[in-house]
């Protein structure tokens, strides 16, 4: 149960790194900082969408389509983006096609590596928290 707590947590962060990265670097991508409770609604969704979408798509795409496998991501990505932003009460708003498609490519990059790098940290931690128990 821990270690199913410490990967959504993971998943939170970078997911809220990815939005605030492509926030700070695209015009058009915003995160209406105001709202802080709008914001953490736009992460919890966006989150919640990509871990539910990702291995739908992945089984959908295996199956009928597979050389398409590999844009498996920035799908979900784009869809979960898309998903926020049509919710009232998210605080993100995307506006313009270019907007749409680098902010997926940020978002769906810089969410990706966080989720490779923050683990690591995460599990140093347990490992020593059991290790001093």
């Amino acid at each position: 149960m821990i270690t199913f707590l410490i990967r959504a947590a993971i998943f939170l962060v970078s997911a809220f790194v990815g939005l605030i990265a492509a926030d700070l670097i695209l015009e058009g991508f915003t995160l209406y900082w105001n709202d802080w409770w709008g914001i953490l609604v736009a992460v919890v969704i966006f989150a919640v969408l990509q871990s539910i979408l990702t291995p739908w798509f992945f089984k959908i795409t295996r199956r009928h389509a597979e050389a398409f496998v590999g844009g498996i991501g920035l799908l979900s990505t784009f869809v979960a983006l898309l998903v926020a932003v049509l919710i009232p009460a998210a605080g993100i708003g995307i506006d313009g096609p270019v907007a749409w498609i680098i902010g997926t490519l940020i978002v769906w990059l810089v969410t990706a590596i966080a989720t490779w790098l923050l683990p690591p940290l995460f599990i140093k931690k347990k490992v020593a928290g059991r290790r001093d128990a």
